[in-house]
């Protein structure tokens, strides 16, 4: 779902067309333009002239996260779907680490690590950094989807009521009994809020959200589990800044993003299996993965802002 997104949209579009793609097709990519009144569309057009694969929906009126998920995934024709919000920036080689677990046919869904850009000499790029470190910390613990997400369209639509899209998906796909992966490798950047009212305002809808999917579900999402989030904090305290998933994708090549692992690595991801409660450290080498084919992407508006940081330009809305 984007809206007004015309500072990032187009070098979006640009970051998925040119990603590094060996045993992963994008086929679709598909945007929901939901009451845009910028030149979002526009941009979205001109690309769809060059890219045939570049289709938009748009929606005259905003109607809700929602309402433009379930529009994407009632036209999506692929199997493995990735939800990549319209103000993020997924590394070079994000979207195929994200996908290639699914050659496993007992993968579900898999998450991807954000990674803020803002300034951490800020209060409040102190707080993004923060934030998303102990994200990454609890994930290397308890499956916790959050940004830039892959998942099996094995549901015709998500609830009408989420506020929290990410999080909406992981029942759905953890009650048919699939496993759930943390791919830390996937780098996605995005850019948390830069004043505190946003900021305030970003993480009580999305803690409201959350206990909203508790109420209905009866079941605490990872982040909302005490001892998970202890753990976490206690792991970031023990100096364990990157866990042994990120170092084992990160250790070959710098390339473009220090983060982030070239496709010469190994694909290393933390396995959640729903039926034992048993994680495991899985690695595949990238010649034992096969080319997957037909992946759709949606790209979105989510909770939180992303940009490169010598390039700029983007707004924050909470």
């Amino acid at each position: 779902m984007a809206h007004n997104e015309e500072a990032n949209i187009g070098r979006l579009l640009e970051r998925i067309r040119s990603s590094r793609l060996d045993r992963v097709e994008v086929v679709e990519i598909i945007v929901v333009s939901s009451g845009s009144t910028d030149r979002t569309e526009a941009i979205v057009s001109e690309a769809a002239a060059v890219d045939p694969r570049i289709r938009l929906i748009s929606q005259p009126v905003r109607e809700g996260k929602a309402s433009a998920m379930n529009l994407f995934i009632g036209d999506a024709q692929c199997d493995i779907l990735v939800l990549c919000s319209a103000d993020l920036l997924p590394a070079e080689t994000a979207i195929e680490l994200l996908v290639e677990p699914f050659a496993d046919p007992q993968v579900g869904l898999t998450a991807s690590r954000p990674v803020p850009v803002n300034d951490q000499s800020t209060f409040l790029g102190y707080a993004a950094h923060l934030l998303w470190g102990l994200h990454h910390q609890i994930n290397l613990i308890a499956f916790k989807g959050g940004e830039l997400i892959a998942f099996r369209k094995i549901f015709q639509r998500v609830p009408a009521y989420t506020a929290v899209d990410e999080a909406s998906v992981e029942p759905l796909i953890r009650g048919q009994g699939y496993d759930l992966r943390y791919v830390a490798g996937a780098v996605v950047y995005n850019k948390g809020p830069e004043t505190v009212e946003d900021f305030l305002k970003q993480r009580r809808r999305i803690f409201a959200g959350h206990l909203e999917m508790q109420e209905r579900l009866g079941q605490a999402l990872a982040g909302q589990d005490p001892a998970v989030v202890e753990e976490a904090v206690q792991a970031g305290d023990q100096g364990r800044e990157e866990g042994p998933v990120v170092r084992q994708a990160a250790r070959r090549g710098a390339g473009e993003h220090p983060v982030g692992p070239d496709l010469g690595a190994a694909v290393a991801v933390v396995v959640h299996d729903p039926r034992t409660r048993v994680q495991r450290l899985q690695h595949l080498r990238p010649e034992g993965v096969r080319r997957l084919r037909g992946v759709d992407l949606l790209l979105h508006q989510g909770p939180a802002r992303q940009e490169r940081p010598q390039q700029g330009g983007l707004r924050r809305e909470g």
